[in-house]
Parts: structure tokens; C-alpha cells; sequence
């Protein structure tokens, strides 16, 4: 099973209209192809999940890295009218995506505020007498 394949499979077939506009404010930076964007798209998904189920930041940072490149792209419910039927299934999408990148922003926090609590720790005294 290769749904890849040599073009980027559906998933660049899907996002290759969505990429066009951006494609054309970031050509002056480099050329970027779709197929590239879904394989980092799916490294960073595949990594930082595997790494935040063992608890690692670094896998909470690649989460991040991938929802803030994807959710805007994938869930483009500004591109429809208020009264389509797209628009709310894709606003409820996005809205998902937000609250998943409000979490592990809250997972992070959470994470950096133990370790320093744990560095405040006092060393016990021991009794004498």
C-alpha cells in the first residue's frame, strides 16, 4: 500500500490548489512543491506524535510546527461564504486544530513549570540532637 506514490498521492492532489496561493508569495524565497510539503507534513506529525506519547517537549514543539503550517491550509473555511455548508465543517475543523495547538501550548507550560519547581526543592535538613 503506497498511496504516496511518485505525485504526492491525494493528499497532494487536494492541497495543490490550497498551496497555489501561497506558493505565490513564498516563490521568492525558493521553490517549495507540494509532494514536500505533505512528506514534512507527515514526518512531523508521525515524530512529534510518537515522541509526545513518551512525554517529550520535542515532540510537543513538532505538533506545534505541524498545525501551525497545516490548520490555516487544510481548513480554509475563509475561502466560503457564511451560509455554505463547507464553511461550517471547515470552521469546526479549524477550531479543533486551535484548541489541539492551545493544548499543547498548555502542555508545554506545564512541563517547563514542573522543572522549575523541581529545581526550587530544598534539600531535606537532617535532625541533630
Amino acid at each position: 500500500f503506497n498511496d504516496y506514490g511518485t505525485d504526492g498521492g491525494t493528499a497532494a492532489k487536494e492541497l495543490s490548489p490550497k498551496m497555489a496561493v501561497i506558493l505565490k508569495y513564498l516563490n521568492e524565497a525558493g521553490k517549495i512543491d507540494v509532494m514536500h510539503f505533505v512528506a514534512i507534513s507527515i514526518g512531523l506529525k508521525a515524530i512529534g506524535g510518537f515522541l509526545f506519547v513518551f512525554g517529550s517537549s520535542l515532540g510537543a514543539f513538532f505538533l506545534l510546527i505541524h498545525l501551525a503550517f497545516t490548520t490555516p491550509l487544510l481548513y480554509d473555511f475563509y475561502n466560503y461564504s457564511y451560509g455554505d455548508p463547507e464553511f461550517f465543517a471547515l470552521l469546526q475543523e479549524f477550531l479543533q486544530s486551535v484548541a489541539l495547538f492551545g493544548a499543547l501550548l498548555y502542555f508545554l507550560g506545564m512541563k517547563s513549570s514542573i522543572a522549575r519547581r523541581q529545581l526550587k526543592k530544598k534539600t531535606p535538613k537532617t535532625k541533630t540532637g
